[in-house]
């Protein structure tokens, strides 16, 4: 017996009857020769990590857009905070933490430059629309690499229904889910006090008497009530008044820093970059880099010029604007 086949032994053993096991996955659209040292979910993880999209996101906006400072959250440290949140759940309900690990490194890979400014420009510009998870989806399953990473059907399940209102496979893909939306709300109420968008005396007095009064306070109830709630059931849920003050406290952020006026500005200014870098493409494919051009011929120009801004970073298409559009500085003689 490999290590593998001690480790898929040791799923069964231990892990709830509820869990996903990594031998009895659904597979690949390509099978793989089993690897000796590692369960199929492991190496789903590993090639997320090893991936360009996944080093892109250390450049992708979250919240705050080129914020003064080295302690506001990017689309990355957002990843990383949901996949820790997501494993601690996972291991105290006995679920499989390989599979939890893989969805939530993986659930942004599809996220535009300029956070949800850039999705919602991206949206609001292509026939089809845009959904972030739909794109991570087409990132892992055609972009990335030369046919994309070809992971199991349990990873490509949960990355496509991570949202709110989806309906996961998984118990462990419920939990990203969860995960995803107690690290973001606590992490730009971290990040807008910080900013000095909100002070504290202002954050809803009731959802602190439930949740608590400090950030670890709160994610820790958050945590434990999901925990408490979910114990020997199957499905990942919450208590009716820890989901209450959950709600709250997000519907308070959507009013107070996403959509208030103080990023107005900043959005359109971002909106017009992509505008502008969409025009520009789909007006010239030619001027994409190789593997865009050659999609736009499968695909449709469309579809290609989508791929390429939702793949740029912040700072990329930046750049790429100011090359394309902004004069050069010269010398009158």
């Amino acid at each position: 017996m490999n290590v593998r086949e001690m480790l898929e032994e040791r799923e069964k053993q231990v892990l709830s009857p509820f869990a996903a096991k990594s031998a009895l996955s659904k597979g690949r659209v390509r099978p793989l020769t089993p690897c000796d040292l590692r369960t199929d979910f492991q190496r789903d993880r590993d090639r997320i990590l090893h991936s360009k999209s996944f080093r892109r996101l250390q450049f992708k906006t979250q919240v705050f857009l080129s914020p003064e400072g080295d302690h506001y959250r990017t689309r990355l440290t957002h990843t990383l905070e949901v996949s820790q949140i997501a494993r601690t759940i996972s291991r105290a309900l006995s679920l499989n933490e390989d599979l939890t690990e893989s969805i939530s490194l993986a659930h942004d890979l599809g996220h535009t430059p300029f956070g949800h400014i850039g999705e919602r420009t991206l949206n609001r510009l292509t026939a089809d629309g845009f959904r972030h998870n739909e794109q991570s989806l087409r990132v892992v399953e055609k972009l990335e690499g030369t046919e994309g990473l070809n992971l199991t059907w349990e990873v490509r399940d949960g990355i496509f229904n991570h949202p709110g209102g989806n309906e996961p496979s998984t118990l462990e893909a419920q939990v990203v889910s969860r995960a995803d939306r107690i690290a973001y709300i606590n992490h730009d109420i971290d990040d807008a006090l910080r900013a000095g968008i909100l002070k504290p005396f202002e954050l809803p007095e009731p959802c602190l008497h439930v949740l608590g009064r400090t950030h670890g306070e709160r994610i820790s109830t958050m945590i434990r009530d999901i925990v408490t709630a979910s114990d020997n059931h199957r499905e990942i849920r919450a208590s009716q008044e820890v989901q209450a003050a959950t709600d709250a406290l997000r519907a308070f952020l959507f009013e107070r820093v996403y959509q208030d006026k103080w990023r107005e500005a900043e959005e359109q200014k971002c909106d017009f970059v992509l505008s502008q870098l969409f025009a520009h493409f789909m007006a010239h494919p030619g001027d994409m880099p190789l593997e865009y051009v050659t999609e736009s011929y499968r695909e449709g120009t469309e579809r290609s010029v989508v791929d390429y801004l939702a793949s740029m970073t912040d700072r990329f298409a930046m750049r790429l604007f100011n090359k394309l559009f902004v004069p050069e500085t010269f010398a009158v003689i």
